[in-house]
């Protein structure tokens, strides 16, 4: 987790010659003869780097950007010993934010399900789940770094069930939890959020910087306007492309 210590250990039952860590191909940090510890001129390593007597390393304070392999290179006498450390800092999740979209039936006045949209924003290598209960019911997982996620779910306006929104990753997790009979409705081709008016900014700036995840959600609504829309449209779209033509 970010803010947090790690050690990355050698094996201190042996005297090395010479010690080398590198961060990716970038060297970082050592212990040579006499000279003893030096450490190198990193930006992202400033002032969090500390060796000891056996050349363990250990990176004070660490955030996201300390992610990744750490080489190590030991030398006694004519004998190399290479070693890899795969290191992954978590940054703290978000609680997620819910949109609700209320859906109205075609054949009637009387609001029939609403589409609860459970969304994070600035987030890496978590799962994005929506439970019923502690049934879960669907999920989404996504390894890339600082991305949005959203998950649709679609809920029958009777519905008594208590549903629950969860973000994690390895080290956290956060719960949004949502009883259905708790929120109120907004009419149709509405949208409220239960979450923060803050992260409520961080999701529309996120969407209109054409955030793949939250592009699936403006389908998704388009989806479920009327066929007359549609059509509507369509017809104006020929029109001014008829008339640009022309010009």
């Amino acid at each position: 987790m970010e803010g947090d210590s790690v050690t990355l250990k050698t094996d201190d039952k042996q005297r090395y010659d010479k010690i080398e860590w590198r961060f990716g191909e970038e060297r970082i940090a050592g212990i040579k003869g006499v000279n003893g510890t030096y450490y190198d001129e990193v930006w992202r390593f400033r002032g969090r780097l500390q060796l000891d007597h056996t050349g363990s390393l250990t990176i004070r304070n660490t955030t996201t950007e300390h992610t990744g392999v750490y080489r190590l290179n030991m030398k006694i006498e004519n004998a190399e010993i290479p070693k890899n450390y795969r290191v992954t800092v978590y940054a703290p999740l978000p609680i997620p934010v819910i949109f609700i979209y209320t859906l109205q039936s075609s054949l009637s006045s009387e609001r029939s399900s609403r589409i609860f949209l459970c969304s994070v924003v600035n987030v890496s290598n978590v799962t994005l789940s929506w439970y019923k209960g502690n049934s879960l019911l669907s999920s989404i997982s996504e390894s890339d770094r600082n991305i949005s996620l959203s998950l649709p779910l679609e809920v029958e306006y009777q519905d008594k069930n208590i549903y629950s929104c969860v973000v994690n990753n390895p080290v956290s997790t956060q719960t949004r939890h949502l009883n259905n009979t708790e929120l109120y409705w907004l009419g149709s081709d509405s949208v409220h959020c239960c979450g923060t008016a803050e992260a409520v900014i961080r999701l529309v700036i996120s969407a209109l910087m054409g955030v793949a995840s939250m592009a699936a959600i403006v389908v998704l609504v388009y989806d479920i306007k009327s066929r007359t829309e549609e059509k509507r449209t369509s017809i104006k779209l020929r029109q001014r492309s008829i008339r640009y033509k022309k010009c």
